[in-house]
């Protein structure tokens, strides 16, 4: 600080009011996975009434939404750490928002993709300056556990949208399930720009902590922003966070594992609905409470527990922020597998409540971890650099990956009924041939009019498909496990490393 010059004001924020905080976030981040993850539910109509192939499906719930997300959440988070994280997330909720009301408009499959990458458009400009604005507002020592809290919007957006949308597509249509569920993100958008209030940078740091209490409380005092720092300076600072976040062995496996997991989640979770109408015949509705209320709740308690079990590890060793996930997910990929193995919904229904307790342990940790590995101004960019590697991969990647897999194992099994086993539709995967099977059985299902066998060969060979591919893509949970296992290695040495470069002390 310059000599003479005042000791900036300090501001305090009450307890009540990051809550309320963390509310106002949470519930934008569950609309964020309603509006995102609304087609997993409802892609079964989409498929029926558009003609088109799960490749195609994949395609939207993932690529489509997933390239300018990833692509855009750079440099809006750059703008996070010099501007109003405040204003940018209340714009970006208004964006996605529109965008997901005009799906249920398209009336071929080129538009939805079209209003898809503008829904991912809007996306992008929440989770960054979200996770940088909750870790001014929370300490070091709490802050896996409010990022587990922001997280929790995951499963609920993803039960709320599981719930509603099949709702809405069994009563209405899967158009008027998009138009319902964007609306309300005018609202919450409105609630944040007048509720929440930006604050200082670095404002919940060890040696801002100790300073709280001085002011009023609720008066904000916003640092003024970064200088401007030019092109290169803007490269030199992504840079930095780069080489935090894949340079360094305990960080960079976390990277990894989060990514794996994320991929074996968006792959498998975009067929997961479908899986049930296909298998068992259920409705909409059915499936959205299945999918929404059983997984939803097993999912949500796993997010909330990972936070806090693992911030109260911690205090014996920071390397539980990665054991805690090895362990978790190790228990629970298996166990969400013999989901898929059942032969009635409500077997499949009871075993789906419980591996979310276990495997949803990964997020508040993982955040956490990357939020304290970083400088202040450096949040937002961080956030939006692990964003760009998972959800390029993984959510740019998993349901068209999956999709595929379903395609060519299904054309498989029609080509092939006396060989059901996964392992053989593995060994035939490149000599199915899809265009056959798409010309007998389009959209999945055998034209109008077809003859019973070859409507029955399409359902089976599309269900025995659909379970296989869920399989497949489950698989690479134990590959994220292990990363996260190898990252508990170093992980306590790197993180008081990170410590020490900001001056903090313990």
């Amino acid at each position: 600080m310059p000599a003479g010059a005042a000791a900036p004001s300090r501001v305090y924020f009450s307890d009540g009011y990051k809550r309320l905080v963390l509310g106002l976030l949470v519930t934008a981040y569950t609309f964020n996975f309603i509006d995102r993850t609304i087609i997993a539910t409802i892609g079964q109509a989409i498929k029926v009434d558009l003609k088109i192939t799960d490749t195609q499906l994949g395609l939207l719930g993932g690529l489509y939404f997933a390239l300018l997300y990833t692509l855009l959440g750079i440099p809006i988070a750059r703008l996070a750490e010099r501007f109003s994280r405040v204003n940018i997330i209340a714009a970006a909720v208004v964006i996605w928002s529109a965008f997901t009301a005009l799906c249920g408009t398209a009336g071929s499959f080129t538009a939805l993709a079209a209003y898809r990458f503008g829904v991912g458009v809007g996306e992008a400009g929440l989770s960054p300056p979200a996770h940088s604005l909750i870790s001014d507002y929370f300490e070091p020592k709490k802050r896996a556990s409010a990022l587990s809290v922001y997280s929790f919007g995951i499963p609920l957006g993803t039960m709320f949208g599981a719930v509603a949308g099949g709702w809405l597509a069994q009563n209405f249509s899967w158009r008027v399930a998009f138009m319902l569920v964007g609306l309300p993100g005018v609202l919450i958008a409105v609630a944040i720009k007048v509720l929440v209030k930006e604050p200082p940078r670095g404002h919940s740091e060890p040696d801002a902590v100790a300073l709280e209490g001085v002011a009023p409380p609720l008066e904000a005092v916003v640092e003024p922003a970064a200088p401007g720092r030019g092109l290169g300076g803007e490269l030199s600072e992504t840079w930095a966070v780069i080489r935090t976040l894949f340079g360094k062995w305990p960080v960079a496996n976390m990277v990894l594992g989060v990514t794996l997991v994320s991929f074996a989640g968006y792959g498998s979770g975009q067929f997961i609905p479908p899986y049930f109408i296909r298998a068992f015949g259920l409705n909409y509705a059915q499936v959205g409470l299945i999918v929404g209320l059983v997984g939803g709740l097993s999912s949500g308690l796993g997010t909330l527990v990972g936070g806090f079990l693992t911030d109260r590890l911690a205090r014996r060793s920071a390397r539980w922020y990665a054991l805690t996930p090895a362990i978790g997910l190790t228990i629970a990929a298996p166990i969400y597998i013999s989901v898929y193995l059942q032969s009635s919904w409500q077997a499949a229904a009871m075993i789906l409540l419980v591996p979310g307790i276990f495997a949803y342990t990964y997020l508040g940790p993982t955040f956490g971890v990357v939020q304290n590995m970083v400088e202040t101004r450096r949040r937002a960019t961080a956030t939006a650099l692990l964003f760009f590697f998972l959800n390029l991969l993984a959510l740019g990647g998993g349901p068209p990956f999956t999709g595929w897999v379903i395609d060519h194992f299904a054309a498989f099994h029609l080509a092939h009924p006396d060989m059901p086993g996964l392992g053989q539709a593995v060994a035939g995967f490149f000599g199915a041939d899809r265009a056959a099977y798409q010309a007998a059985c389009p959209g999945g299902v055998a034209a109008h009019g077809a003859a019973p066998e070859l409507a029955a060969a399409c359902k089976g060979s599309l269900v025995l498909a659909t379970r296989q591919g869920i399989i497949v893509a489950l698989c690479f949970i134990l590959w994220g496990a292990l990363h996260y296992f190898l990252a508990s290695f170093g992980l306590v040495e790197a993180l008081a490393r990170a410590r020490a470069d900001r001056g903090e002390g313990d």
